[in-house]
C-alpha cells in the first residue's frame, strides 16, 4: 500500500494558485502615501491549501476519525484501518468479526492524547472499543441497546488506562455516564466499561431528540460547564464539583439544579441534525471560541469562563448565503479556525470569515470522488480532513491572520489591527495613519498626533494640518514623538525640531503666565525642563545653545535660561546672572555645587567683598583643589579697604592653608607673615617661633620678614630671625636693647666657634658693665661662660672700681688653674708608665719563640708542614704559605686584592733579575753586579715582608677574619647544585 502522506496537488488547486499569480501580475507598483513600497516580490500561498491524500481504499470508506495524530477509518462492512501519521507507512488493519449485516454507525477518538481508546458505536444498537496498542476488539455490555450519537471526553482525567468519567449521548435523548478502562479487569470483572448510568434527558416540543454533540469543560473554582445540542436546542450545565471529587463523576452538576429547566437557546429551523465544533489556540488548554451549525445558520461565539451562569458570550448568528437550500445542499459538518469557520457542503468547501461574516474561500469538488461525507479537524495537528467514499483529502491553514488586520482597521479596531501585523511595517503603516485620521476627524487630536508621529506620511502635511486647527498641543506631541523616533545620525532634522518645540514650549508658558493659570504653568515648566535635560538630545542642545539662550531671552524667561545654563553647565553664565541680582550666596551656592577651580578664581574677589566668612568657607571645603596663590589678589584687594570681618576671614584661611594644607609656597608664608604684622602682632611671634629656627626649614622670605618686623618695631620677632640668619652678632646687639637673658641665648648658638662665642659673651659683659653698671651681673656672666676669664672683663671696668669686687673671681680663677696643672702632671704619668709597659713587651717579643715537630701538619691542606716554606702562628696554626695564600685571597677587600697581586708580581720579577745576576759576567762589571746584588737583595726582603703583612697579619682561623665571614654560607650558593648533585 502506498503511504497515505504522500501527496499530490489537485489541478484544482492549480489552477487557483494560476488564476492568483496573474492578478497579483497585475497590481498596480508604486509607493503609497505611506511611502513604503507595495510590491509583492514573491507569491503568496493561499491561507486554505487542498492536498489530496494518495490512497486508494479498497472497500469504501464508511466513517472516518482523526485525533492527536491516530487516523482510524472504517471500511466496507467489518473492516477498521489505523495509521499512526507519525509513522504512515505502518498502517494496521482489524477485522471486526461480523457476520450480520451490522455497519459502524459512529466512530470516537480520544481527544486528549492520553487514553488510546477507540469508540464504535453500530448500527445495532451495539458499542465496541478498541485500545491503540491491541488488536483485540472489546464488546461494551452495558451499552448495548443504546445507539450513540456523541461522547463527551473527560480532558482533564483521562489516562492511557481509563477515561475517567465521560458522558455519552444517545439518539433518544438519553445522557448517560460511564468510564471504560484499558485494563483487563479482574477475575470478578472482566468487563471494560466500569459503570454506565443515566444522568440527564433532553427533549425538544416535549419528545426526546437525540444528543448531537457534548462537550465537558472546567472552569476556575472546580467550576464544570457541559454543553450538550440537539437539532434546534443548546443547552448549558454548570455546576461545581467538590475538590477531589472528580473521579466520582459529573452527576453531581446535573442534580444540582435539577428542579429548574436546564439553561438553553432554541432555533424554530430543523434541518435533521447540528454539530458543534471548537476553537483551541494551544494544545492542552480550554477552547476560546464555538461555532454550532443548526437550521438557522451558525451559531458563533466566545467562551466565557467567568461568568457564573453560562459559558458563552458575544454570541451571535451567521445566517447560511443564498445559495445553500436545505432542502437540497445542507450543510453536512462544520470546522472553527481562529478567524474562520469552514463548511462543508455535498460538493464543496466554504471558509466564511467570522469578523465580517464573507465567504473568503471556496473550494469545489468534481463529481469523480462522489458526495462529500464528513470534515474533522485534528486538535493536536491543526489539519483539516474531508473525506468520500473513495478518497480522503486535507487542508493546511497556513497564515490565517495575515489579512485580519484590514478587517479590524475597517471596523475601526486599531488596536487589534495593530496586534495581527507588527512584523509587517508597510501594514502597520496603514492601520496607523487610518487610525490617526479617525481620531482628527472625531477631534482628539492629542491621540491623532501620537499615531502620525509612527507613520511614514509627509511631515510637512502632518504638522500644516495640525496648525490650520489651531492645535498646538498636539503639533508638540508629534513633534515630541517624532523627535524620539529619529536617528542621532539625522542631526538636521534633530536641530529642527528641538528648535521648533522649545519655540512651543516658550509660547504656551507665556501664554499660561498672562492667564494667571499657575497649576498648568508649573506642570507645563516640568514638562519643558524636563525636555531640556534629556540625555537623548543633550548633544543637540549643547550643539545649538547659542539659539537655545536667545529664545529664552527674546521670551524674558530667565529661570529657565538659569535652569538650561546649569543643564549645559555654563556655570559661569549662571553665577553670573545671581552676581548681576546681588544673589551672591545663591552664585556661591553653583560654586559650591560644581566646584570649579576657575570659577573660583574668577568670582572669588567679588564674593569676598560681600559674603567673606561664606566664601572662606567654601574654600576650606574645596580644600587642595584650589591653589591660594591665585587668591591672593582677591584677598589682599578687598583687605586693604579695611573691612574688619574681610581681615580676618583673611587670616583664618591664610592660616588654614599653612597650618592644615601645610602649604609651603614663599609667597602665602609671607601674605600671612604680613597680615600677622599689621593687623595680629600676638601671633607674629608665635608664627616665626614655630615655623622653624633653621633657614633649610623656613618657609617664608627671612629678608622679607626682617624688614616688615623692622618697620613695625617688633625688637625681639628680629632678634629672632637674626638667629635664623645666623647673624649672630647682629641678634646680640639687638637683644641687648630688649634683655639681657635674650642676648645670653644668643650669644651660646655659634657652638663650633668658640671665639665668637666669645666676642660675644665679651660684648654682653661690656654692656653690663659700662651701660647697667652691674658689676654682679658681669660677674654672673663670667660664670655663664667658661671661656671667659677675670682677666678678660677687667679692661672694662673703670679705674676707681676696688679689687675687693674681684676678690673672688680672682680666687676662683686661681684655683682653677691649679686643677688644670695637677691634670696635667697625672697625664703626664700615665703616659710614661705606658711607654715603660710598651717597651718590655717589645723586649719580650723579641725572645719569644715556637717549636715545630717533624710530623706537624699543614692546617690547610694537611700534609707534612717542613717540606715547604711556612707560617707559624701564636694560636699554634700552623699554614703553608700558598696554603694560607688560598686561605686569605677570597677574604681580601679589592684594594687589598689589587695590592697583593700587584707585589707577587715585584717579587717575581726581583727573584728572577737575582737568578740573573748569578750567572757568569764580565770583569768590569764586578763591581756594578755586586751593587744590583745588595739593592735587590733589599728590595726582594721588603716586598716579602709587605706581602706578609698583608696575608700573616693575623691567623685565618683566629683573626678578624672569621668573624667577619661568621654569616657566609659553607658551600657558594653558585655551586650548592654543583655540590649537592656530587653527594648523590
Amino acid at each position: 500500500m502506498a503511504s497515505i502522506l504522500d501527496e499530490y496537488e489537485d489541478s484544482q488547486n492549480t489552477r487557483q494558485h494560476a488564476q492568483q499569480h496573474s492578478r497579483l501580475s497585475a497590481a498596480n507598483i508604486g509607493i503609497t502615501h505611506s511611502g513604503f513600497v507595495n510590491v509583492r516580490l514573491e507569491e503568496e500561498k493561499p491561507i486554505f491549501n487542498k492536498q489530496r491524500i494518495d490512497f486508494s481504499p479498497p472497500e469504501k470508506i464508511n466513517h472516518f476519525a482523526v485525533c492527536n495524530n491516530q487516523l482510524c477509518m472504517s471500511l466496507g462492512k467489518d473492516t477498521l484501518l489505523r495509521i499512526d501519521l507519525a509513522k504512515p507507512d505502518q498502517p494496521n488493519q482489524i477485522e471486526l468479526g461480523r457476520k450480520d449485516d451490522t455497519k459502524v454507525y459512529k466512530l470516537f477518538l480520544d481527544p486528549t492524547g492520553e487514553s488510546s481508546l477507540n469508540i464504535k458505536a453500530l448500527t445495532t444498537s451495539e458499542c465496541l472499543y478498541l485500545n491503540r496498542n491491541t488488536q483485540k476488539v472489546r464488546s461494551l455490555s452495558r451499552w448495548r441497546g443504546h445507539l450513540i450519537e456523541s461522547v463527551g471526553w473527560n480532558k482533564l482525567l483521562g489516562s492511557e488506562t481509563s477515561t475517567g468519567p465521560i458522558l455519552v449521548g444517545t439518539s433518544q435523548g438519553i445522557i448517560f455516564e460511564a468510564e471504560i478502562s484499558a485494563t483487563e479487569g479482574s477475575l470478578f470483572n472482566t468487563n471494560p466499561d466500569q459503570y454506565f448510568r443515566q444522568v440527564h434527558s433532553l427533549e425538544e416540543d416535549g419528545k426526546p431528540a437525540p444528543v448531537c454533540c457534548l462537550e465537558v469543560e472546567r472552569g476556575l473554582e472546580n467550576k464544570y460547564f457541559i454543553i450538550a445540542t440537539t437539532r434546534k436546542r443548546l443547552f448549558q450545565f454548570v455546576g461545581k464539583v467538590a475538590e477531589g471529587s472528580e473521579q466520582q463523576g459529573f452527576s453531581s452538576i446535573f442534580t444540582q439544579n435539577q428542579d429548574l429547566l436546564p439553561s438553553f437557546q432554541e432555533f424554530p429551523a430543523n434541518m435533521g441534525y447540528s454539530e458543534i465544533t471548537f476553537y483551541t489556540s494551544k494544545l492542552r488548554s480550554s477552547p476560546k471560541a464555538f461555532a454550532w451549525m443548526m437550521g438557522n445558520g451558525v451559531l458563533y461565539g466566545q467562551l466565557d469562563y467567568v461568568r457564573p451562569d453560562s459559558l458563552l458570550s458575544d454570541v451571535q448568528v451567521w445566517e447560511y448565503t443564498s445559495d445553500i437550500d436545505l432542502s437540497f445542499n445542507k450543510p453536512i459538518s462544520i470546522v472553527l479556525t481562529q478567524f474562520h469557520f469552514l463548511l462543508l457542503l455535498p460538493d464543496r468547501v466554504k471558509a466564511i470569515c467570522t469578523l465580517n461574516g464573507q465567504v473568503v474561500y471556496e473550494d469545489v469538488f468534481p463529481d469523480k470522488f462522489g458526495t462529500l461525507k464528513k470534515m474533522i479537524k485534528d486538535p493536536v495537528g491543526g489539519l483539516v480532513w474531508i473525506y468520500t467514499e473513495r478518497a480522503v483529502f486535507r487542508y493546511h491553514i497556513q497564515r490565517e491572520a495575515r489579512d485580519v488586520w484590514q478587517m479590524y482597521m475597517s471596523m475601526n479596531k486599531f488596536d487589534l489591527a495593530k496586534e495581527y501585523c507588527r512584523d509587517r511595517p508597510e501594514c502597520m503603516d496603514m492601520v496607523l495613519a487610518k487610525e490617526a485620521e479617525h481620531c482628527f476627524q472625531n477631534k482628539r487630536y492629542l491621540e491623532s498626533a501620537k499615531c502620525y508621529a509612527l507613520t511614514q506620511n509627509y511631515f510637512e502635511e502632518i504638522a500644516l494640518k495640525f496648525i490650520e486647527a489651531k492645535q498646538e498641543e498636539a503639533l508638540k506631541e508629534f513633534l515630541l514623538k517624532k523627535l524620539n523616533n529619529l536617528k542621532p545620525s539625522e542631526r538636521t532634522q534633530i536641530t529642527l525640531l528641538v528648535t521648533w518645540l522649545a519655540e512651543l514650549y516658550l509660547n504656551r508658558l507665556g501664554q499660561l503666565e498672562v492667564d494667571g493659570n499657575t497649576a498648568i504653568f508649573r506642570e507645563t515648566q516640568e514638562e519643558f525642563r524636563h525636555f531640556l535635560s534629556s540625555s537623548k538630545h543633550k548633544e543637540c542642545l549643547f550643539n545649538n545653545r547659542t539659539t537655545i539662550y536667545d529664545l529664552l531671552a527674546s521670551h524674558g524667561n530667565v529661570d529657565d535660561m538659569v535652569y538650561f545654563s546649569v543643564i549645559m553647565q555654563d556655570y559661569e553664565r549662571v553665577i553670573s546672572h545671581h552676581c548681576q541680582h546681588d544673589d551672591y550666596s545663591a552664585a556661591l551656592d553653583v560654586l559650591s555645587k560644581h566646584c570649579d577651580e576657575k570659577l573660583f578664581y574668577k568670582f572669588s574677589p567679588v564674593l569676598m567683598q560681600h559674603i567673606p566668612k561664606k566664601v572662606v568657607d567654601a574654600w576650606i571645603q574645596m580644600g587642595k583643589r584650589l591653589d591660594p596663590k591665585k587668591l591672593i589678589p582677591a584677598l589682599m584687594n578687598y583687605s586693604e579697604m579695611g573691612s574688619t570681618q574681610q581681615i580676618s576671614e583673611t587670616i583664618r584661611y591664610m592660616e588654614f592653608c599653612v597650618y592644615q594644607l601645610t602649604v609651603t609656597e614663599e609667597a602665602i608664608h609671607n601674605y600671612l607673615l604680613s597680615l600677622y604684622a599689621k593687623y595680629k602682632p600676638d601671633s607674629l611671634l608665635w608664627y616665626l617661633e614655630q615655623a622653624g629656627t633653621h633657614a633649610s626649614e623656613i618657609h617664608y622670605d627671612l629678608k622679607y620678614a626682617l624688614r616688615l618686623c623692622a618697620e613695625h618695631g617688633y625688637l625681639q620677632a628680629c632678634v629672632l630671625v637674626y638667629k635664623i640668619m645666623e647673624l649672630y652678632e647682629e641678634a646680640v646687639d639687638l637683644a641687648l636693647q630688649v634683655d639681657v637673658d635674650l642676648a645670653k641665648s644668643c650669644a651660646d648658638l655659634p657652638e663650633d666657634d668658640e671665639e665668637l662665642r666669645k666676642k660675644l659673651w665679651l660684648k654682653i659683659a661690656r654692656h653690663v658693665v659700662q651701660e647697667e653698671k652691674d658689676v654682679k651681673k658681669a660677674m654672673n656672666c663670667l660664670s655663664s661662660c667658661n671661656l671667659l676669664k677675670i682677666e678678660d672683663i677687667l679692661p672694662f671696668f673703670p679705674d676707681f672700681v676696688t679689687i675687693d669686687h674681684f676678690k673672688e673671681a680672682i680666687c676662683s680663677s686661681l684655683e682653677e688653674y691649679n686643677q688644670h696643672i695637677e691634670e696635667l702632671k697625672q697625664e703626664m704619668e700615665e703616659a710614661t708608665e705606658s711607654a715603660k709597659r710598651i717597651r718590655e713587651d717589645i723586649q719580650e717579643m723579641r725572645n719569644k719563640y715556637g717549636v715545630v715537630e717533624s710530623q706537624e701538619k699543614c692546617a690547610g691542606c694537611d700534609f707534612p708542614l717542613l717540606n715547604r716554606p711556612f707560617y707559624l702562628f701564636l694560636c699554634g696554626h700552623m699554614f703553608h704559605y700558598d696554603c694560607l695564600l688560598q686561605e686569605v685571597t677570597p677574604h681580601l677587600s679589592a684594594y687589598k686584592q689589587s695590592r697583593l697581586e700587584e707585589l707577587q708580581k715585584k717579587l717575581a720579577a726581583a727573584t728572577q733579575s737575582s737568578k740573573s745576576r748569578h750567572r757568569p759576567a764580565p770583569k768590569e762589571d764586578g763591581d756594578s753586579s755586586s751593587l744590583g746584588k745588595g739593592s735587590a737583595g733589599v728590595s726582594r726582603e721588603q716586598i716579602k715582608s709587605d706581602i706578609d703583612d698583608i696575608i700573616a697579619c693575623e691567623c685565618v682561623y683566629c683573626g678578624e677574619l672569621m668573624i667577619k665571614s661568621i654569616d657566609k654560607p659553607f658551600i657558594d650558593p653558585q655551586k650548592f647544585e654543583e655540590e649537592k648533585s656530587s653527594w648523590l
